[in-house]
């Protein structure tokens, strides 16, 4: 008790276990990694003028930055109106899209570029279709470049962009475009002038995390790409495998990691109220200076609003007549939106099924024979097991320390919490290929290389800050004045955590431990790092079988992984109606009767 105590009195002390992990897995090594690349303790630029010189390097980083930018870019257009008519559609259909967009963003990123080789292949399902039906006489080189790159990096990037969106545009007040509407403006003028300035942190938050990802990106690009393809995280990888120079790893990591600072830096500028002020101000000065342009355009100015206020009065009475046109391009978006994120999955699924020794769509039979396969090979099963096992572990323990730091966090001060929360959310903020490294170069000082421990400590220093962000979510809509009330009916503060606390934050813990699970048992390029290739998880047998053969085997692996995400989708979903039936009935029965 006077341990809850002290941990009530300085709430901070909750983070020190998330903090010891990543000071010793993480930050520390980061650090020592960055003095690594200045040749510390002489330090100079050394390795980083090295890496200038050489023009390959040079191409290589602008090609990262291009192919990034640009999918980034194809995100946003794609995005934006397809979150914009999710949040414009009835409440049902809302929760329906919503739910079929979190299904491709919970899926397995390994099975979804595998599907588009499936798709894109010479022997896909393009090629084949167009041969079938007489269109063409040789396949069409439709992968290993660069627009096959772009397919499958904004597929599996698409859901990040529309989800920040979404939760933005969910809490914009229609009635704000109503009322410009009211007012004579036109749907669009209504749209540009109101709704889309108030979806901007949802344009900027997207864009950022889309870009960021991006420039971490290492299975898509190789999977799908050419050699004139290849990112930076493909490069180092390459030198990390091959044992090359530590100090010139750490500098190639360094300039990945600057290009997306240097982004976080320009995008997450507050770009809003002083400085559009100020912008008003600057404009008003100058035309002071010109007083007879600045009364020309008085004039002018003046003299539309007289025609909009006559226009206005004209049509305020008018019938409005339903524009079914823009409702059916609406629904034709969002349907080839939706068959955009569904279709491949769907695709491995079915071929899954086929009865032929190789890839087939659609089959010409029904057969469980690769199922079978994967049930009776033990190096799947074993792999299946290990990833399960890591899985689980990761689950347990970022799932602990995690809600310990978002508790702690949330009662202390807001000048310690921004910080430190920044500081916990820096692995799965910075890209994914400079996080992998330093894991990797703390985890030889540890002598942990190859091991399952060594694995479990890395997975859960991304896995805390998944959990740390779910949690802390949950309990900023958490009443406080609940536990002060359990407390004033004399119920000590373990006891009001345990039976006040705990039970309405379980969905929001539950849905970390979830999410942590999926963190571990999805990752490929950091797992890659830390066992050496000599511990197999279940993506990384995948990842090879996918380098060296298609077997039909993958897609039964990856159908099973397609329909993960839905049943881990229900897990949350009887989670949160178990919280909230029993959050009813303890009101229920605390109302007099």
């Amino acid at each position: 008790m006077e341990t809850f105590q002290k941990f009530k009195r300085m709430p901070v002390l909750l983070t020190v276990p998330a903090f010891a992990i990543l000071l010793a897995v993480f930050a520390i090594p980061i650090v020592q990694l960055f003095l690594t690349s200045l040749n510390a303790p002489s330090f100079s630029v050394a390795n980083y003028q090295a890496f200038f010189t050489q023009s390959a390097n040079v191409r290589v980083l602008f090609q990262t930055i291009e192919i990034s930018a640009v999918a980034t870019v194809l995100c946003l257009v794609i995005g934006y109106p397809t979150a914009y008519l999710i949040v414009a559609a009835p409440k049902r259909w809302r929760v329906v899209l919503m739910v079929l967009v979190f299904i491709p963003w919970l899926t397995n990123g390994l099975v979804r570029t595998y599907a588009w080789v499936v798709i894109l292949g010479d022997s896909g399902l393009i090629n084949n279709l167009l041969i079938d039906f007489g269109l063409i006489s040789s396949p069409l080189s439709l992968i290993y470049n660069r627009m096959a790159v772009y397919i499958g990096m904004v597929h599996i990037m698409l859901p990040t962009m529309i989800l920040p969106l979404l939760s933005v545009m969910l809490g914009i007040d229609k009635s704000l475009v109503a009322a410009a509407r009211s007012m004579g403006a036109r749907p669009f003028a209504a749209f540009w002038r109101v709704f889309l300035p108030l979806s901007l942190p949802g344009v900027r938050s997207g864009s950022l995390l889309t870009f960021i990802f991006c420039l971490g990106f290492y299975i898509t690009p190789q999977a799908l790409g050419g050699l004139r393809d290849a990112m930076l995280s493909t490069f180092i990888s390459a030198q990390v495998a091959a044992a090359g120079s530590l100090a010139s790893i750490a500098a190639s990591s360094f300039i990945l990691l600057a290009v997306a600072i240097a982004v976080l830096s320009l995008v997450g500028l507050d770009l809003s109220s002083k400085q559009g002020f100020a912008g008003k101000s600057a404009q008003a000065y100058r035309s002071s200076r010109v007083p007879s342009l600045g009364s020309l355009l008085r004039h002018l100015n003046e003299f539309a609003i007289l025609l909009r206020v006559k226009r206005w009065k004209a049509q305020l009475y008018r019938a409005r007549i339903n524009n079914h046109w823009s409702e059916v391009v609406g629904a034709a978006w969002i349907v080839l939106v939706m068959f955009f994120l569904l279709f491949p999955g769907l695709i491995v699924i079915i071929i899954s099924f086929s009865p032929k020794p190789y890839l087939e769509f659609p089959p010409t039979g029904f057969s469980l024979r690769w199922y079978h396969s994967f049930f009776a090979d033990p190096s799947w099963i074993g792999a299946f097991w290990t990833s399960v096992k890591l899985g689980v572990s990761v689950a347990v323990v970022s799932t602990v320390v995690g809600t310990l730091a978002a508790y702690g966090l949330s009662r202390a001060h807001s000048s310690v919490r921004q910080p430190l929360t920044m500081i916990i959310l820096s692995p799965i903020t910075f890209p994914s290929i400079v996080v992998g490294v330093s894991i990797y170069y703390g985890l030889f000082q540890l002598g942990l290389i190859g091991t399952l421990t060594g694995i479990v400590l890395a997975h859960t220093v991304g896995a805390v800050g998944s959990v740390f962000v779910i949690v802390s979510a949950t309990l900023a809509n958490f009443d406080r004045r609940l536990e002060q009330a359990a407390q004033s009916m004399r119920a000590g503060p373990l006891r009001t955590f345990k039976r006040v606390t705990l039970p309405l934050i379980r969905p929001g813990i539950i849905g970390g431990a979830v999410f942590a699970f999926l963190h571990s048992f999805d990752d490929v390029v950091i797992t890659s790092l830390i066992s050496v290739f000599s511990i197999r998880t279940l993506p990384l047998k995948m990842w090879e079988d996918i380098r060296h053969q298609v077997d039909p085997t993958i897609a039964a692996v990856g159908s099973m992984l397609t329909l993960l995400p839905v049943l881990w989708l229900i897990v949350l979903y009887v989670g949160w109606w178990r919280a909230k039936s029993k959050a009813q009935s303890t009101l229920a029965g605390a109302v007099p009767h």
